[in-house]
């Protein structure tokens, strides 16, 4: 039986890339946690930004049962 993964996909605001990154259940809680919001760097210009964790992983928003 396979972990079950999280998928985050988010652009950065100030520069436009795209990005994808997957996560197990332990990593997600760990680097995340179960908050509304979660901050993300890119990875081409290293700009900070933060976004809803249900626009960038819903299905996670879902799992932890976050309140929005």
């Amino acid at each position: 039986m396979s972990k079950k993964r999280y998928r985050i996909e988010s652009g950065c605001p100030q520069c436009g890339c795209t990005f994808t990154t997957v996560l197990s259940h332990e990593e997600m809680l760990e680097k995340y946690g179960d908050v509304p919001n979660i901050d993300l760097e890119c990875g081409e210009c290293m700009a900070k930004f933060t976004k809803k964790t249900e626009e960038a992983c819903p299905e996670w928003a879902t799992d932890c049962k976050l309140e929005t």
